[in-house]
């Protein structure tokens, strides 16, 4: 699935093309997207202009005229391409939005359908559930509230880090990759880490995520940004997708465990318990 850098980057993405256009039509292929939205939901987006694009944890916002804003989910491979509208359409494009005076649409193409394409009022969004829950933003999040957070709850960190109501927008591959550089044990309980190790972990976080970014995020299975092109820090990775291999750190071997509903990737000779 998408974590904060890949949905930052599609968010960018979609800023740089779309911002002060006008829908000129929609058309829905997605009886699922279809069913999520209240009658005549298309007819709304059409003549609508885009105002502002915005992400909110693994969420993309897409605020329109008419006090509307389109919620967006990529989930596992949800992906937006802005493309010559001459090109043919792909079987699993689920929405095309076509724009007044541009010869490009937009598609959002999903091939295992779990996307999500919501129309909201602009002005309720942020009260609907999953946004309203979510937790702080890595990247703004205070040091001083990132410890208080930790010394709040006693669990453990893993499934802390993926929960989305803790820390919006991290995922398995930056909470596996950020537990690794600060050698703490995906299975450490979050109020039994030590000031010293917070310090390190909100540091990591920040600058891991701000170079995924940079990087264009990281393409393990198939996500692109709007662009199409695909992300490069797959190549930095030192735990995540790396079970059985040595640890380059102490030559140890990288661990695959269950840790709650999800895996981790862990090196138990750097990572101890």
């Amino acid at each position: 699935m998408p974590e904060l850098p890949e949905v930052e980057i599609v968010a960018r993405g979609l800023r740089k093309v779309l911002l002060e256009k006008a829908i000129s039509s929609v058309n829905c292929y997605s009886p699922k997207i279809q069913k999520d939205n209240y009658p005549g939901w298309m007819d709304d987006l059409k003549g609508s202009r885009i105002m502002s694009i915005r992400r909110r944890g693994k969420n993309i916002l897409i605020d329109l005229s008419k006090n509307r804003t389109l919620w967006v989910h990529l989930k596992m491979t949800g992906r937006f391409y802005y493309r010559s509208g001459t090109n043919p359409t792909d079987k699993h494009d689920l929405m095309i939005f076509e724009f007044k005076n541009d010869k490009f649409n937009l598609r959002f193409n999903d091939y295992r359908r779990f996307g999500r394409v919501r129309l909201l009022p602009t002005d309720t969004i942020m009260l609907q559930k999953g946004l309203s829950d979510l937790g702080p933003e890595p990247l703004e999040i205070s040091l001083s509230d990132f410890i208080d957070l930790f010394r709040k709850s006693s669990r453990m960190i893993k499934p802390a880090l993926l929960d989305q109501t803790f820390l919006a927008g991290l995922g398995n591959i930056y909470a596996d990759e950020s537990l690794y550089s600060a050698r703490i044990h995906p299975r450490r309980l979050t109020n039994r880490i030590s000031k010293k190790k917070l310090v390190q972990l909100h540091s990591i976080i920040r600058k891991m995520l701000k170079r995924a970014i940079g990087l264009m995020g990281t393409s393990v299975d198939s996500f692109a940004g709007v662009n199409g092109k695909t992300g490069r820090y797959q190549k930095y990775l030192l735990a995540y997708g790396r079970e059985g291999e040595k640890c380059r750190r102490c030559g140890g071997k990288i661990r695959r465990e269950k840790i709650g509903s999800r895996s981790a990737h862990f090196c138990p000779r750097c990572q101890r318990l």
